[in-house]
């Protein structure tokens, strides 16, 4: 018998099927219409939010023993100094931070000098738990004088381990102090287990730090260090509360200070996820944002040849309060592919070129006619830093104890090394071959300099090894060719290509030059020994003054004696005593004749083949604004602005979502569904 109605149990299923198939094609509508490949939520669109990426996070952000470009990348945007660097000018000028002048050197009996800072008024440090110590509901405080001589003091504490103890040992009774402190914890019991202000009080201040009421601080230096003003900014001498060091323990649930800064500047940490993101915000305590108008707090309506042009003096601008972008949100990426990738979606707003996209960037020193349709901006600038191939002067055979030969032989190979060849095999062309320890922007720097060893002459070359002894690069002793040893710290496959390129240039010249190819620590230790012989390396400014390059050939700095940078071990009394009365002289034309001295000694002798200046090349979207790269390991967000409206057109136009599948899926659903929908409506009739 057929049936001529659905039972209440068909009913019931019908409507129960029917019901999520709908709810379904509604998920798919939403769908289609939100479809998007943006990390980042929606509300942050017309934001002025900084997007970077970082593969690893620094190992500490506790300013007197973070030392890397990553952890500044933090530490510079998040502690005040009492100085700064002025944005545009070169070469780098310093103007005034958290102090209200750059001071001048006041000299004093015995050879000593002072420098008096004094602090602006009404700073404070940002909003943090820390400071309930000092009071339960006290959430900061004012920024006082006492607060740079405890963080000098940390600087000079051995537990501490601060990495720059040296140049802040110029500050007098400096290493008492530290002394003083070791003795104490060793002879009194429990001395250790108190606050780190308790313990620096009972140990007796820095004969050479003199607060002067809550804003003053005098530094006195027991002989003439000019550079030391240099040390006043970086994040090493940033004001840290004695609060923040005696609650950040990393016990009850509290993190370490290494990973959790109290702000003085004008960003603060408000996330710090080592493993994902890590994500700074405007601090609205920022002496900037609270009395704009000093240098450093607003943009700066001054600067060099080309800036006007460059767009970076602006009328419009210029005298603005600064920060003008509100956050800045770094992202982990672990591998540099993805992450340039997502800055050419428009997802990160500022990237270095990857060596696998290079050639697709660049052409002819250039952006391509695709990045430039992109609207994207190239910025070059030349690193203070120096890359060259040493020899250890201690060697007995291309070392000082060889005497004249061992000059002639160093001689050779300089004439033979052909940087530029280097550049364009090995790092696409960036870098500026190298004529002696200065690089551009710095005070001394001769642009028209061209050392006599640092140009390719074969001949010349040749007939220098003939006067070592070596015809040919044959030693008459073996009467093979001369064999010389070359250490690097690197074994990768890359590396090795680099190394072979010089040791075949010298093998041009008839010598034999072995690779011998360890790993790092291995080839600190060989160095430390004294058993190598040649060798690759490289220095980074920490501030760009002459000394802090000359001094890398100082005998005082030789690594056989004190392990210094001078891993050269180059020891010459002349060029020693024009260093020294280079270094404590201001930049004026006297220093500049002894320098050109030193620069002789060191043309002649040639304790290094000075082979090349990095040049970093940067890729800004066009919506950044107000970019100068700074060369320096500090951080100028403050100075930098964002369209984010243009950023946010161009990303929607970059990323337009392939749709076409979820929309034949809609399609396909709709057909599936559609005798469950009419069954569904007819049985509600």
């Amino acid at each position: 018998m057929l049936a001529s109605k659905r039972t209440k149990r068909e009913r019931h299923y019908y409507r129960s099927q029917a019901i999520p198939r709908f709810g379904l094609v509604v998920t798919l509508c939403w769908i289609l219409q939100g479809c998007t490949n943006n990390p980042y939520p929606r509300t942050d669109d017309n934001e002025k939010v900084l997007y970077l990426p970082f593969d690893e996070a620094p190992r500490t952000l506790d300013p007197a023993v973070a030392y890397t470009t990553t952890a500044h990348m933090i530490t510079g945007e998040t502690y005040a100094t009492l100085l700064e660097y002025h944005y545009l000018k070169r070469p780098y000028t310093l103007i005034a931070g958290l102090a209200k002048r750059v001071p001048e050197a006041q000299p004093l009996e015995h050879g000593k000098v002072a420098y008096r800072f004094e602090l602006r008024e009404g700073l404070l440090y940002e909003e943090d738990p820390c400071f309930a110590l000092g009071g339960k509901k006290r959430k900061t405080r004012p920024i006082l004088a006492e607060d740079i001589a405890f963080e000098i003091m940390r600087i000079a504490d051995p537990a501490v381990n601060s990495p720059v103890p040296e140049p802040f040992a110029n500050i007098d009774g400096f290493r008492e102090f530290s002394a003083r402190l070791t003795e104490l914890r060793k002879q009194r019991r429990g001395f250790d287990k108190l606050p780190t202000h308790q313990q620096y009080a009972e140990t007796g201040a820095i004969r050479g730090l003199k607060v002067e009421g809550k804003t003053g601080l005098r530094i006195i230096l027991s002989e003439p260090y000019p550079q030391i003003l240099y040390w006043f900014a970086m994040p090493f001498s940033s004001p840290l509360p004695w609060e923040a060091v005696a609650y950040y323990d990393g016990k009850k649930g509290r993190p370490h200070l290494a990973d959790h800064p109290v702000a003085s500047g004008p960003y603060m940490v408000t996330r710090y996820d080592k493993q994902a993101r890590i994500v700074m915000e405007r601090n609205p305590n920022w002496h900037g944002a609270r009395f704009p108008g000093p240098p450093g707090t607003v943009y700066p309506d001054q600067g060099e040849s080309g800036d006007l042009e460059a767009g970076r003096l602006n009328a419009k601008v210029a005298g603005k309060p600064l920060p003008f972008i509100q956050r800045i949100e770094y992202r982990r990426e672990k591998e540099s592919i993805p992450a340039f990738n997502k800055f050419l979606q428009g997802y990160y707003d500022v990237s270095g070129i990857i060596q696998e996209s290079f050639d697709k960037v660049i052409q002819e020193d250039n952006l391509s006619p695709e990045m430039v349709r992109m609207g994207m901006r190239l910025e070059k600038a030349v690193e203070p830093d120096i890359y060259y191939i040493g020899f250890n002067m201690e060697d007995p055979t291309v070392g000082a104890a060889a005497g004249e030969r061992g000059k002639k032989l160093r001689q050779a190979m300089s004439l033979v090394t052909d940087v530029k060849e280097y550049t364009r095999l090995f790092t696409n062309g960036r870098g500026v071959p190298a004529q002696s320890l200065l690089p551009p922007g710095i005070f001394g720097y001769d642009p028209d300099y061209r050392n006599p060893y640092r140009a390719l002459d074969y001949e010349k070359a040749k007939a220098s090894l003939e006067q070592a002894g070596y015809p040919g690069g044959i030693d008459p002793n073996t009467e093979k060719p001369l064999r010389l040893t070359f250490d690097t710290p690197d074994t990768s496959a890359t590396g090795l290509l680099r190394y072979q390129f010089l040791v075949n240039a010298w093998r041009k010249l008839g010598l034999d030059v072995r690779i011998e190819a360890t790993n790092y620590n291995k080839f600190q230790e060989k160095v430390r020994d004294g058993a190598y012989q040649i060798f690759m390396w490289g220095w980074v400014a920490d501030y760009p003054d002459p000394e802090n390059f000359y001094f890398l050939l100082w005998s005082e700095m030789r690594r056989s004696k004190n392990q210094g940078p001078n891993t050269a071990n180059f020891s010459n009394p002349e060029y020693d005593r024009l260093f020294l009365a280079m270094r404590s002289r201001d930049n004026d034309p006297e220093r500049i004749d002894i320098m050109k001295r030193m620069r002789k000694i060191l043309e002649d002798e040639r304790p290094w083949i000075e082979f090349f200046h990095r040049e970093a090349y940067m890729l800004f979207h066009g919506w950044m604004k107000n970019v100068k790269p700074s060369g320096l390991s500090t951080p100028m967000t403050k100075y930098r602005d964002i369209d984010a409206k243009e950023r946010a057109k161009k990303r929607a136009a970059w990323n337009e979502p392939v749709t076409w599948p979820l929309y034949a899926l809609f399609f396909i659903a709709l057909l599936i569904l559609i005798p469950g929908i009419r069954t569904y409506l007819r049985e509600r009739q």
